[in-house]
């Protein structure tokens, strides 16, 4: 396992490995049965991928509103007094016609071989408000850089407002390898015809696969814990593989 170690200047910003919170951004407590309402965490390739992150939180202790019009800024927000300590202040700007930066000022240290991915935070797909601030992605590799100055956001489109809310996560960092190594190719033709037929086995398997778990959402969604279960036999197969060695 790797640990990420961390320093920062404001110790509100409180970085912690992304939680999907229910009730709350994940959605509400509805279970999985006929009538519910699909919900975010409903998916657990969703959940999973949004808890892969690490997420920061605003660390001030009034909501600032960002919008867009015109070309121009307005950051309508209350910072407090200027802290006099050498940094920006406030903390926001514009960044060009259509971003504008918050200083985190945040140091995440990682090995050579990995990097962290700037990303919205998960929520930003979940909310109806289309509230949440939409952080641009950028790699930054920390072993050398010891330093996370800024993040920057995209602009909201007119008549949107971005909010940033004391105490609320407002973007995440992902842990990657710092060079994408890899290659893309065509499968094989036996290859492809092995995938194919995993693939009919688990469709024509799906009734018995996801016994009792099939439900129909209050949006005639039909839903099922099949990849949910093949997952679950994954994970014991692997744990016995390696109890074994």
């Amino acid at each position: 396992m790797t640990t990420i170690k961390y320093r920062l200047y404001q110790p509100r910003l409180a970085p912690r490995r992304t939680k999907v919170e229910v009730p709350g951004w994940g959605g509400t407590k509805e279970p999985r049965q006929d009538g519910s309402h699909e919900q975010g965490w409903h998916c657990l390739p969703f959940v999973e991928g949004a808890q892969y992150g690490i997420e920061i939180f605003y660390p001030y202790d009034n909501e600032l509103r960002v919008s867009h019009r015109d070309g121009q800024f307005l950051f309508d927000g209350d910072f407090g007094p200027n802290p006099d300590t050498g940094v920006s202040w406030p903390p926001f700007r514009a960044f060009g016609a259509g971003y504008y930066t918050y200083q985190l000022l945040l140091d995440q240290k990682l090995p050579d071989h990995l990097a962290l991915r700037a990303e919205p935070h998960p929520r930003f797909f979940l909310s109806a408000a289309n509230d949440v601030p939409l952080a641009v992605p950028a790699l930054l590799r920390t072993s050398w850089w010891p330093m996370i100055n800024f993040v920057v956001f995209k602009a909201p489109p007119e008549g949107v407002v971005h909010v940033f809310r004391p105490g609320e996560p407002f973007m995440q960092f992902c842990v990657v390898p710092a060079e994408p190594d890899f290659t893309l190719e065509p499968m094989g033709e036996e290859e492809a015809a092995e995938r194919e037929l995993q693939s009919r086995r688990i469709h024509a398997s799906r009734d018995t696969l996801g016994q009792g778990t099939k439900w129909i959402s209050s949006t005639k969604t039909v839903f099922d814990g099949t990849y949910r279960r093949i997952l679950g036999a994954a994970r014991a197969r692997d744990r016995a593989a390696k109890e074994e060695s």
